[in-house]
Formats: structure tokens, sequence, C-alpha cells
């Protein structure tokens, strides 16, 4: 699971009102090189709840120096799209779980992928 589809996952337990940030678990992280688009990162930019993303990623060992607030103008920063690129982009957890930070409730992350699937009690 990559920082980018973390940034968009929430919990749906019932009853659950604060189901994001997910709180990730990793026992298994890996870094791949992924070839840089800056207008992609560029774009994506703006989709990202800045704050989730840079404690998702300090929480990984994976900060690269990201400042805690965005900075204006990134999009003309190379040095900083390629930051925000390889944490976005490049870190993978592998292995592990996400944890909805109301409920407490564990979502497995295998191989790559996580499951954010409820049992029938929690829809």
């Amino acid at each position: 699971m990559k920082l980018l589809t973390h940034n968009m996952l929430t919990s749906h337990v019932k009853g659950v009102t604060k189901g994001y940030p997910l709180l990730i678990k990793a026992t298994e992280v890996k870094v791949s090189e992924v070839e840089f688009n800056p207008n992609f990162v560029s774009r994506m930019i703006p989709k990202l709840e800045w704050g989730a993303f840079i404690q998702a990623a300090e929480g990984l060992g994976h900060l690269q120096d990201l400042p805690n607030e965005l900075i204006t103008d990134f999009e003309k920063n190379e040095e900083f799209l390629k930051k925000v690129h390889r944490v976005l982009l490049e870190v993978e957890v592998i292995e592990g779980c996400l944890q909805c930070p109301e409920s407490g409730r564990e979502f497995p992350i295998t191989r790559g992928v996580p499951n954010m699937l409820l049992n029938e009690d929690e829809s």
C-alpha cells in the first residue's frame, strides 16, 4: 500500500465519527524506484490531506525532510516534488495493518493490499 492510497482511506465502522487518518502499523516496508513525473505529483498534492501524509511518512521513518506545512509554489520546486514523489509513490507498506483512530479496529495489509472489509456487525 502506497501512502497515496493510505491518504484516501478511512474507517467506516458503525458509530465511528472520526475514522481518519488511519494509523499505519507496518511490519514490512519496501522502497521501490518509480519514474518521477513532476506533473502527476503536482496534481496530486492539492488532493492530499497534508497533515495525515506527513504523519504517515514520519511513522514509517520516511519523512525525507518534508515540512509540516505545505510550501507555496510547490509546483515550481523540483527538489520538493522529488521528495514528495519518493514518499508518496516509492514507499510501500507490504505487511501490517491500518488502525482506526476512534474504534481501534485493525484492517490487515497483506502483500501491499489493505483489506477494509467490515464484519456484518460493524456496518
